[in-house]
């Protein structure tokens, strides 16, 4: 695949510590945002109603889909996970270990589909 112009900024942009540094923080906090939402709409469960299983408010499960939060608490997140029959997992490691793989974490499984219709949104489906 072709580079594009972005592809070649970035990969200048990364050869600054710091920029680097900005970059994978931002990506670590997208990764819980999209794991959240992903796996509160494979729930059928809103903001609003995750929310009140939570017992917090909607605005604060807002906060936490949103890749620029970073304010996240082990106990709110033990709290939706255990809602949404998740776990939380934290690993902290030697900075030469993740610098090695030139990955911040291993992939996270977060694709989420658009439910077509209210029904679908309310009834996750079901493997046999």
């Amino acid at each position: 695949m072709k580079a594009t112009n972005f592809d070649r900024y970035l990969k200048e942009q990364l050869t600054d510590p710091a920029f680097a540094r900005r970059f994978k923080q931002a990506g670590q906090a997208w990764d819980v945002a999209l794991q959240i939402a992903a796996l509160r709409q494979r729930a059928g469960l809103s903001q609003k109603e995750l929310a009140r299983r939570v017992k917090t408010s909607q605005q604060q499960i807002c906060r936490l889909e949103s890749p620029d939060y970073e304010g996240h608490s082990l106990s709110m997140l033990r709290r939706v996970a255990r809602e949404l029959s998740a776990r939380v997992r934290v690993v902290i490691e030697p900075e030469e270990i993740a610098a090695a793989t030139g990955m911040a974490e291993t992939p996270a499984l977060y694709r989420t589909r658009r439910a077509r219709s209210s029904r679908s949104a309310r009834a996750p489906k079901t493997r046999n």
